[in-house]
């Protein structure tokens, strides 16, 4: 893959960030890959390139001993009803007491897709950094993630985003008041996920220790000052029209009194830490992201 990926224009993996955020159609996606297809690449490896391999990318297994991960579903009367979503414990916290220990939890909050299999190994992830993890569906009042991201980000469309936020409300709120979570919660997201961190972070104001949003769009400014969580914000520095707001949040931020950092990260494009898409996959500037995340989970939940 990394072959391919260094032939690739960049115009292509510009066009797959226009698809799967739903500015272009599909028609429109595989036309504009087919005009690119030259040198030797045929469209069809150009899409196969594109397109997320989760298989591949997993870093943590379903079945890892080191876990206990399962479903739950979540009331959530202001939103579509309820929510479901993957929950992820160590297994060394349920172990290593005579009683469970209470850990600080993390919301994971995916993209404009639903649960897709890489955000639930994002869970994993933090479940083996002693966190517990709980990753909600915002596809679940139409039946949660169909399987596949184009078909995903078409029910996506179809949920009411208000009702949707009501619905990662109640499940932070559901997260925090669980008997084996500390009552310290955090937050991170990607793409629309890094958007309703920062949603979350204004919406629950001390509920909300801390907020890691990733290429997320930030709050109105006049809601900032709402805010309470600690916020450490991720953007690409090739994802120029996300970048570019970074400034006046930092300002904003500041002006509140919130603490908060945030990172620039060089020829890294949106979508830099999702491996299940290598072109778009930039390992230095995850890796650095993830490190920084841990930290700051870290630092801001774990009392």
């Amino acid at each position: 893959m990394e072959s391919i990926k260094s032939k690739l224009p960049a115009e292509a993996v510009e066009l797959y960030n226009q698809f799967i955020h739903g500015f272009i159609s599909r028609r429109a996606f595989f036309d504009g890959v087919q005009r690119l297809a030259i040198g030797g690449l045929t469209a069809p490896t150009i899409v196969a390139a594109l397109m997320p391999n989760y298989a591949l990318a997993q870093q943590v297994s379903r079945t890892d001993e080191r876990i206990k991960a399962g479903y739950e579903t979540v009331a959530s009367p202001h939103g579509n009803g309820s929510i479901r979503g993957y929950l992820v414990r160590p297994v060394s916290a349920d172990t290593r007491a005579a009683e469970p220990s209470k850990l600080p939890g993390v919301l994971v909050i995916h993209e404009n897709r639903g649960l897709n299999p890489h955000i639930e190994d994002i869970a994993r992830r933090l479940a083996l950094a002693d966190f517990m993890a709980f990753a909600p569906d915002g596809l679940s009042s139409l039946g949660g993630y169909p399987g596949d991201d184009y078909h995903g980000g078409q029910l996506f469309m179809k949920v009411d985003p208000q009702k949707m936020t009501e619905d990662f409300i109640a499940a932070a709120l559901w997260l925090k008041a669980r008997s084996d979570c500390s009552g310290k919660i955090g937050a991170v997201g990607f793409c629309f996920g890094g958007s309703m961190s920062n949603r979350l972070a204004v919406r629950l104001g001390p509920d909300l220790a801390a907020a890691v949003p990733y290429y997320g769009g930030p709050p109105p400014p006049a809601d900032i000052p709402n805010i309470k969580a600690a916020i450490l914000v991720h953007h690409g520095a090739l994802d120029t029209r996300l970048a570019a707001t970074w400034p006046a949040y930092d300002q904003a931020l500041t002006a509140a009194h919130i603490a908060h950092e945030g990172y620039i990260y060089p020829d890294a494009v949106h979508g830099f830490n999702c491996d299940a898409t290598p072109e778009r996959y930039n390992k230095a500037a995850a890796d650095l992201a993830w490190q920084r995340t841990i930290d700051w989970f870290n630092k801001y939940l774990r009392a």
